[in-house]
């Protein structure tokens, strides 16, 4: 089984390790991280990590990922990286993301019609792309699957895994890598976390979610036109 992570500047890597480390003890795949070239890309955070594939040179994926983060904001216009999600998508068993790589997906025509989640603060936004928006951790419709923010990742994996293989791999893998939450506080919601606690984050948030909703109104603008070239 070939599972393809896009990797690119800016993303939050833990959208991309997360599932990575659940894709990789799947026996029998080889998981490959994609980018435009083999240079280190580094992280919203710092982080730098190394390409394994070229969009020139990858195989076609069975399982293709799209992690989201900050970098995300400029893919939604990169007609390299959206075009090379349309060939992959086409012959891929799953098409999936985990966090705002859900509006990646969505810029790329990708979730018309299917339920998925992301992020809380950019859930409204994808329904931009024709998508159906669902509050959970996770969400499989048909062969989309997406995880909601950052952490997520990892129980999208673990039930994309159960699907793909069965459950009795999943939870071998799960247990491996000893996965059993038990967080210090419950404020991982908005509804766990509170008022005052979402607000502080949203006013903390406030510059990039303004530029992530233009740059969506500007792909799904972008995403209708290609629609309608398509139909005359």
């Amino acid at each position: 089984m070939q599972i393809g992570l896009l990797l690119f500047p800016a993303l939050t890597q833990l959208d991309l390790t997360g599932p990575y480390e659940v894709f990789a003890r799947l026996p029998g795949a080889d998981v490959h991280l994609v980018w435009k070239t083999l240079e280190p890309v580094h992280c919203d955070r710092g982080m730098a990590i190394l390409p394994s594939t070229t969009f020139a040179e990858a195989p076609q994926f069975d399982v293709i990922c799209v992690p989201g983060g900050p970098g995300q904001i400029a893919l939604m216009e990169d007609r390299e990286t959206l075009d090379f999600l349309r060939r992959q998508a086409g012959r891929a068993k799953w098409i999936t993301s985990v966090c705002t790589g859900a509006l990646v997906l969505g810029a790329a025509g990708l979730l018309e019609g299917y339920r998925a989640t992301t992020h809380w603060a950019s859930h409204e936004q994808l329904a931009a792309f024709g998508a159906i928006p669902v509050r959970e951790r996770w969400v499989i419709d048909r062969n989309r699957a997406s995880g909601g923010g950052v952490t997520a990742g990892i129980d999208f994996a673990l039930a994309l895994v159960a699907r793909m293989a069965g459950e009795t791999a999943a939870k071998a893998i799960q247990l491996g890598i000893e996965y059993d939450p038990a967080p210090p506080f419950q404020a991982g919601s908005p509804e766990g976390a509170g008022a005052e606690i979402v607000a502080q984050l949203r006013s903390a948030m406030a510059a990039m979610l303004e530029k992530r909703r233009q740059a969506t109104e500007a792909a799904a603008r972008n995403l209708a036109e290609m629609r309608r070239a398509e139909r005359r």
